[in-house]
């Protein structure tokens, strides 16, 4: 074929000069629209799409604050909190393997369902797997490297008198927060408040860099008791004692310094160890000594003598006739254990006799008894700081008839807490002041200046220290409770026995045994009160039951306290012939 040499020289077509501009004003527009989102996003828009960014790898994290430490009065850790690792995870970052999963679900103990159950929604940020672990088991978890896993620092509530003192400090729950006693009642000063800081963590949620800190935690107060923690040990191993031997439902004791009314110990069986936080019996919670109410019994008689002296209406050496030990009032007698014919009030006291404190009390107008007994905080709820604190009943005199007024000037038909009895006693042991019941202790000026105005004058000196040698003359043989001496050193107190209310009555068998007393009587240091619920070995009255608890308690506290003996050793002359007991 031949090629014509004109047409090879011919030039290739040209496109149209259009499709060019168009390809230009394409490429230009997608310039321009890119340029548009770039300013969008890093100008207009960059806060939230930084914000969204840094979420992704930046975290506000919590820093606990260390609950405060509780002490006694001798700075002995009472309730400290220690660091503990918890096991938590951020679902919306989890990585997890079915082998991981397995492994990780053995270590925390836990089955698999559960652990797929906390980790399935995948919105949130955090959950706990596991609380507070032990640290061997808590690196166990670390070495699985799982993303999205992490520990967590939080502290864990300990209290190294155990169940000694449970019902006073009581317990926090696995959050940290007061359940119970002091813990509950102190929360706002113990709990703190936590703080935070901004970290930077990885794909697997460890941290590795710390950004800044947003607020510091604040760590709760420190708080210092008046207990003493030695002699809450002495407390509860004499209570627990007498539990066992007289087959006891329950007790109490509370011990006071006689001179400022600081609580130095208070201990309560049935109790619990607060340091085990499975199921706890709520029965075995309470603080009988603050909670629970009785009737007093024959431990009131000291009042309405007192009462008596106070209005004149009678003195130690009256004499006061007593009879067959019978005195009938309407339709119901009141009845003594034994006849005792005559007796001083003194006599009275000494021998806890119902007759004569009953006409002692009728001789006087029941405002003048009434007044005394609120005087003393009977009907009061002690305003000691403690959650659950009763005020017992005292009704008002107005209503009062012949035969309640005689019953309840020995002690039936009032009821009074443990804490209320051993507070109202401080009136015989400091000339006629009561003393203000405390827990916590303060030891700034302002504190003591401002505990010495709350003392109250109850009576005169005078009747106060009567009073004083007619309870000492009750512990001493020819009274109800000489069980209650204790070798050096002069007591006096006074015994108490209960039938039980139940009903609209009182049980036949079932008794509170009680006895509450104080030495040295040179110069009272220590008020001992102990109550005894439903003794069940065969022996119930305060004398038999409750007097020894006191004896062995403030006998070894005021050896420990260094209080000088104020009687010679071998001053203990225990009655030959059989205890004379209390009225019931």
């Amino acid at each position: 074929m031949k090629i014509n040499a004109r047409d090879s020289a011919k030039p290739a077509p040209r496109l149209p000069r259009w499709r060019s501009w168009a390809l230009l004003s394409i490429l230009l527009g997608c310039f321009t629209v890119l340029t548009g989102r770039a300013v969008y996003l890093q100008g207009l828009n960059h806060d939230f799409y930084q914000a969204k960014g840094e979420a992704r790898y930046q975290r506000s994290m919590e820093i606990a604050a260390m609950r405060g430490v509780i002490v006694d009065r001798n700075n002995s850790l009472l309730a400290i909190s220690t660091p503990v690792e918890s096991v938590a995870a951020s679902p919306a970052d989890i990585d997890i393997t079915r082998e991981q999963s397995r492994r990780l679900a053995r270590l925390l103990q836990i089955k698999e369902a559960e652990l797929a159950r906390k980790l399935e929604d995948r919105n949130r940020e955090f959950v706990y797997l596991k609380r507070q672990l032990p640290p061997e088991q808590a690196a166990k978890i670390v070495e699985l490297n799982i993303p999205g896993v992490f520990l967590r620092r939080e502290f864990r509530r300990a209290y190294p008198a155990g169940e000694e003192l449970a019902h006073v400090i009581g317990l926090t729950n696995i959050d940290g927060k007061g359940q119970e006693a002091l813990e509950l009642a102190l929360e706002q000063k113990l709990r703190g408040k936590p703080g935070f800081r901004r970290v930077i963590r990885d794909r697997k949620g460890r941290i590795v860099e710390d950004v800044e800190s947003i607020r510091a935690p604040q760590h709760g107060e420190r708080i210092t008791l008046t207990i003493d923690a030695k002699l809450q040990h002495l407390a509860n191993r004499e209570l627990k004692k007498a539990l066992a031997l007289h087959r006891a439902k329950a007790g109490g004791i509370v011990v006071l310094d006689a001179q400022t009314g600081e609580v130095l110990a208070m201990a309560n069986l049935p109790t619990y160890d607060p340091n085990d936080r499975g199921q706890i019996d709520p029965q075995r919670k309470r603080n009988r000594a603050v909670t629970d109410l009785f009737e007093p019994g024959s431990t009131l008689k000291p009042f309405t003598v007192a009462a008596a002296l106070e209005a004149g209406t009678a003195a130690p050496g009256t004499v006061i006739q007593t009879g067959a030990g019978q005195l009938t009032i309407g339709k119901h007698t009141i009845s003594d254990t034994q006849p005792a014919g005559a007796l001083t009030v003194a006599q009275v006291v000494q021998k806890s006799s119902n007759v004569g404190t009953a006409k002692l009390a009728l001789q006087l107008p029941s405002a003048s008894m009434w007044n005394l007994f609120n005087a003393v905080g009977f009907g009061i709820a002690p305003d000691i700081g403690f959650p659950g604190a009763v005020a017992g009943r005292l009704r008002a005199h107005e209503s009062w008839r012949p035969i309640e007024q005689a019953t309840m000037s020995y002690g039936h038909g009032v009821s009074v807490s443990l804490l209320q009895l051993a507070r109202a006693y401080t009136i015989f042991a400091s000339d006629g002041e009561l003393k203000p019941a405390t827990l916590i202790r303060d030891d700034g000026a302002a504190a003591q200046a401002a505990q010495s105005t709350q003392s109250q004058r109850v009576l005169s000196p005078r009747t106060a220290q009567a009073v004083r040698q007619m309870l000492e003359m009750a512990v001493a043989p020819g009274g109800t409770g000489p069980k209650a001496q204790v070798a050096g050193y002069r007591v006096a107190g006074k015994t108490g026995t209960a039938h039980k209310v139940e009903g609209r009555g009182y049980a036949a068998k079932r008794y509170i045994s009680s006895f509450v007393g104080f030495a040295p009587v040179s110069n009272p240091r220590l008020i001992v009160a102990v109550m005894i619920d439903e003794p069940g070995a065969g022996q119930h009255y305060g004398g038999l039951v409750a007097a020894p608890v006191f004896s062995e308690v403030i006998g070894d506290a005021l050896r420990m306290m260094g209080v000088a003996p104020d009687a010679p050793v071998e001053r203990i002359t225990l009655p030959t012939a059989p205890l004379i007991r209390e009225e019931v």
